[in-house]
């Protein structure tokens, strides 16, 4: 299966009983432990942070264009409106980017959602729990919201009329909260998953339930 290509979703219950256990946990295990590195791994931690840098680059264009609209001449007036077009251009990708990266989030939470509860393996279910990767996406999640904070509101608190321009106070705020925003969804993704997960992956019982029903068949 090609990397870029998610996996397929479980075969219907009817068509996985006339198929070997074995093999279906085996897929199981194999697809759950890629869609949650595709859902949760540090490549799509840094992919996040990727689009977030993109918009505060777009929004750095916006900043040089309303400090440059402070100047008022007629050479500042014109390089301001130049600014805000290259922000224009940089945000709007970054918008669609974001975007086709939800919707691909989306695909693989249904698929990780349908394999998790096509059936049970509690060997296997346990290590796919990942919490460490949940821990991994909250820590550095809340070490970004809070530095976006800290841009956000210091650079406000500490600004001086006179000495700061409005132009550099709205360039700074919007990166914090850029970095906020971004942060504050990273832990979000983090929790979201690790409460799942706990509930998807429950303790089950040792014996798959079709291997169950053979030995209650057997008994009758």
């Amino acid at each position: 299966m090609p990397r870029s290509q998610l996996p397929p979703p479980p075969p219907p219950a009817h068509v996985r009983a006339r198929l070997d256990d074995t093999a279906v946990r085996a897929d199981r295990a194999r697809f759950l432990e890629d869609l949650g590195r595709r859902s949760l791994g540090l490549g799509q931690l840094l992919l996040l942070w990727s689009v977030a840098a993109v918009c505060a680059l777009g929004w750095s264009f916006f900043g040089m264009g309303l400090m440059a609209f402070e100047g008022g001449d007629l050479v500042s007036v014109p390089l301001g409106v130049v600014f805000i077009l290259l922000g224009a251009g940089v945000l709007v990708p970054a918008g669609f980017w974001f975007a086709r990266g939800a919707r691909h989030d989306l695909q693989v939470r249904r698929l990780l959602s349908a394999w998790a509860a096509a059936d049970r393996d509690p060997v296997t279910d346990r290590r796919l729990r990942a919490p460490a990767r949940s821990l991994t996406w909250l820590l550095a999640s809340f070490l970004l919201a809070a530095a976006g904070l800290w841009v956000a509101f210091g650079v406000a608190a500490t600004a001086r009329p006179g000495e700061d321009t409005y132009g550099e106070v709205a360039y700074c705020m919007g990166l914090g909260m850029i970095l906020w925003i971004t942060g504050l969804l990273g832990m979000g993704k983090a929790g979201v998953h690790y409460r799942w997960a706990v509930r998807a992956f429950r303790e089950a019982p040792t014996a798959w339930p079709r291997e169950q029903n053979r030995e209650g068949n057997r008994e009758r």
